[in-house]
Protein backbone atom coordinates (compact mmCIF):
# COMPACT_ATOMS: atom_id res chain seq x y z
CA UNK A 1 0.00 0.00 0.00
CA UNK A 2 2.96 2.33 0.13
CA UNK A 3 3.60 4.48 -2.88
CA UNK A 4 7.04 4.71 -4.50
CA UNK A 5 7.10 8.49 -3.94
CA UNK A 6 6.76 8.13 -0.16
CA UNK A 7 4.44 6.88 2.51
CA UNK A 8 0.73 6.66 1.77
CA UNK A 9 -1.36 9.26 3.57
CA UNK A 10 -3.93 8.05 6.06
CA UNK A 11 -6.50 10.06 8.01
CA UNK A 12 -7.45 8.48 11.34
CA UNK A 13 -10.67 9.90 12.82
CA UNK A 14 -11.60 8.82 16.35
CA UNK A 15 -12.67 10.76 19.43
CA UNK A 16 -10.40 8.67 21.70
CA UNK A 17 -6.95 10.35 21.76
CA UNK A 18 -5.25 7.30 23.27
CA UNK A 19 -6.66 4.98 20.60
CA UNK A 20 -5.58 7.44 17.89
CA UNK A 21 -2.05 7.65 19.30
CA UNK A 22 -1.60 3.88 19.60
CA UNK A 23 -3.14 3.00 16.22
CA UNK A 24 -1.41 5.96 14.57
CA UNK A 25 2.00 4.75 15.76
CA UNK A 26 1.26 1.18 14.61
CA UNK A 27 0.21 2.39 11.15
CA UNK A 28 3.17 4.75 10.96
CA UNK A 29 5.51 1.80 11.62
CA UNK A 30 3.80 0.04 8.69
CA UNK A 31 4.71 2.84 6.30
CA UNK A 32 1.82 5.32 6.50
CA UNK A 33 1.95 9.06 7.03
CA UNK A 34 -0.83 9.29 9.62
CA UNK A 35 -2.83 12.42 10.44
CA UNK A 36 -5.31 12.15 13.31
CA UNK A 37 -8.51 14.08 13.96
CA UNK A 38 -10.89 13.77 16.89
CA UNK A 39 -14.06 14.99 15.16
CA UNK A 40 -15.71 15.52 11.78
CA UNK A 41 -14.83 19.21 11.45
CA UNK A 42 -11.14 18.65 12.15
CA UNK A 43 -11.08 15.64 9.80
CA UNK A 44 -12.58 17.64 6.94
CA UNK A 45 -10.17 20.51 7.60
CA UNK A 46 -7.19 18.13 7.29
CA UNK A 47 -8.68 16.41 4.23
CA UNK A 48 -9.31 19.71 2.42
CA UNK A 49 -5.70 20.77 2.91
CA UNK A 50 -4.24 17.42 1.85
CA UNK A 51 -6.74 14.73 0.72
CA UNK A 52 -5.58 11.36 2.12
CA UNK A 53 -5.37 8.13 0.16
CA UNK A 54 -6.90 6.20 3.07
CA UNK A 55 -9.21 7.00 5.98
CA UNK A 56 -10.25 5.13 9.10
CA UNK A 57 -13.40 6.67 10.56
CA UNK A 58 -14.99 5.82 13.89
CA UNK A 59 -18.78 5.49 13.74
CA UNK A 60 -19.47 7.41 16.98
CA UNK A 61 -17.49 10.62 17.32
CA UNK A 62 -18.49 12.19 20.67
CA UNK A 63 -21.86 13.60 19.65
CA UNK A 64 -21.18 13.26 15.94
CA UNK A 65 -21.93 10.46 13.49
CA UNK A 66 -18.89 9.23 11.53
CA UNK A 67 -20.96 7.99 8.58
CA UNK A 68 -21.61 11.61 7.63
CA UNK A 69 -17.90 12.01 6.85
CA UNK A 70 -17.89 9.38 4.11
CA UNK A 71 -19.63 11.42 1.36
CA UNK A 72 -17.59 14.52 2.27
CA UNK A 73 -14.28 12.65 2.05
CA UNK A 74 -15.30 10.99 -1.22
CA UNK A 75 -16.27 14.40 -2.65
CA UNK A 76 -12.71 15.60 -1.98
CA UNK A 77 -11.17 12.48 -3.54
CA UNK A 78 -13.35 9.73 -5.08
CA UNK A 79 -10.41 7.29 -4.96
CA UNK A 80 -10.03 7.43 -1.15
CA UNK A 81 -10.40 4.06 0.58
CA UNK A 82 -12.42 4.38 3.79
CA UNK A 83 -12.87 1.84 6.57
CA UNK A 84 -15.49 2.48 9.26
CA UNK A 85 -14.46 1.27 12.70
CA UNK A 86 -16.92 0.96 15.60
CA UNK A 87 -17.34 -0.43 19.06
CA UNK A 88 -21.11 -0.74 18.43
CA UNK A 89 -21.38 -2.74 15.24
CA UNK A 90 -24.75 -3.41 13.69
CA UNK A 91 -25.84 -4.80 10.35
CA UNK A 92 -27.79 -1.62 9.57
CA UNK A 93 -24.80 0.69 10.03
CA UNK A 94 -22.50 -1.70 8.16
CA UNK A 95 -24.84 -1.69 5.17
CA UNK A 96 -25.20 2.09 5.36
CA UNK A 97 -21.41 2.58 5.50
CA UNK A 98 -20.90 0.46 2.40
CA UNK A 99 -23.76 2.19 0.55
CA UNK A 100 -22.17 5.56 1.35
CA UNK A 101 -18.87 4.41 -0.16
CA UNK A 102 -16.76 2.86 2.60
CA UNK A 103 -14.75 -0.14 1.40
CA UNK A 104 -15.08 -2.01 4.67
CA UNK A 105 -16.56 -1.96 8.17
CA UNK A 106 -14.85 -3.41 11.25
CA UNK A 107 -15.96 -3.91 14.83
CA UNK A 108 -13.56 -2.91 17.60
CA UNK A 109 -11.29 -4.25 18.84
CA UNK A 110 -9.41 -4.47 15.56
CA UNK A 111 -5.63 -4.42 15.33
CA UNK A 112 -3.51 -2.59 12.76
CA UNK A 113 -3.10 -5.71 10.60
CA UNK A 114 -6.87 -6.31 10.44
CA UNK A 115 -7.42 -2.66 9.52
CA UNK A 116 -4.77 -2.80 6.79
CA UNK A 117 -6.35 -5.97 5.39
CA UNK A 118 -9.74 -4.20 5.36
CA UNK A 119 -8.25 -1.19 3.56
CA UNK A 120 -6.59 -3.44 0.96
CA UNK A 121 -9.55 -5.77 0.34
CA UNK A 122 -11.06 -5.37 -3.10
CA UNK A 123 -13.59 -8.21 -2.87
CA UNK A 124 -15.42 -10.25 -0.26
CA UNK A 125 -13.89 -13.33 1.29
CA UNK A 126 -15.80 -16.44 0.17
CA UNK A 127 -13.95 -18.47 2.83
CA UNK A 128 -15.26 -16.27 5.65
CA UNK A 129 -17.37 -18.22 8.15
CA UNK A 130 -21.13 -17.87 7.80
CA UNK A 131 -23.43 -17.99 10.82
CA UNK A 132 -26.85 -19.31 9.80
CA UNK A 133 -28.26 -18.82 13.31
CA UNK A 134 -30.90 -16.06 13.42
CA UNK A 135 -30.27 -12.91 15.46
CA UNK A 136 -31.60 -12.79 19.01
CA UNK A 137 -34.58 -10.57 19.85
CA UNK A 138 -32.28 -8.32 21.91
CA UNK A 139 -29.88 -7.93 19.00
CA UNK A 140 -32.74 -7.14 16.60
CA UNK A 141 -33.97 -4.48 19.04
CA UNK A 142 -30.46 -3.00 19.29
CA UNK A 143 -30.12 -2.80 15.50
CA UNK A 144 -33.60 -1.28 15.13
CA UNK A 145 -32.75 1.40 17.71
CA UNK A 146 -29.46 2.13 15.90
CA UNK A 147 -31.27 2.47 12.56
CA UNK A 148 -33.90 4.85 13.99
CA UNK A 149 -31.17 6.83 15.78
CA UNK A 150 -29.26 7.14 12.50
CA UNK A 151 -32.43 8.23 10.68
CA UNK A 152 -32.83 10.97 13.31
CA UNK A 153 -29.21 12.12 12.88
CA UNK A 154 -28.28 10.98 16.40
CA UNK A 155 -31.07 12.97 18.08
CA UNK A 156 -31.98 10.99 21.22
CA UNK A 157 -35.26 12.85 21.92
CA UNK A 158 -36.59 12.46 18.37
CA UNK A 159 -35.57 8.79 18.36
CA UNK A 160 -37.32 8.15 21.69
CA UNK A 161 -40.51 9.81 20.38
CA UNK A 162 -40.39 7.74 17.19
CA UNK A 163 -39.83 4.52 19.15
CA UNK A 164 -42.55 5.40 21.68
CA UNK A 165 -40.27 5.17 24.71
CA UNK A 166 -39.05 7.56 27.37
CA UNK A 167 -35.82 9.38 26.50
CA UNK A 168 -34.05 8.10 29.63
CA UNK A 169 -35.01 4.51 28.83
CA UNK A 170 -33.50 4.95 25.39
CA UNK A 171 -30.35 6.47 26.88
CA UNK A 172 -29.97 3.47 29.21
CA UNK A 173 -30.38 1.08 26.28
CA UNK A 174 -27.78 3.00 24.25
CA UNK A 175 -25.32 3.01 27.17
CA UNK A 176 -25.29 -0.80 27.17
CA UNK A 177 -23.09 -2.78 24.86
CA UNK A 178 -24.85 -4.28 21.83
CA UNK A 179 -26.71 -7.51 22.47
CA UNK A 180 -24.91 -10.66 21.41
CA UNK A 181 -25.60 -12.07 17.97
Amino acid sequence: MTAAAGPSSLLLVDDDPTFCRVLGLALNRRGFAVVTAHGSAAALEHARIDPPEYAIVDLNLAGDFGLGLIPDLLALDPAIRIVVLTGYASIATAVEAIKLGAVNYLAKPADADQILAALAATAGDPAAPFNARPLSINRLEWEHIQRVLRDNDGNISATARQLGMHRRTLQRKLAKRPARL
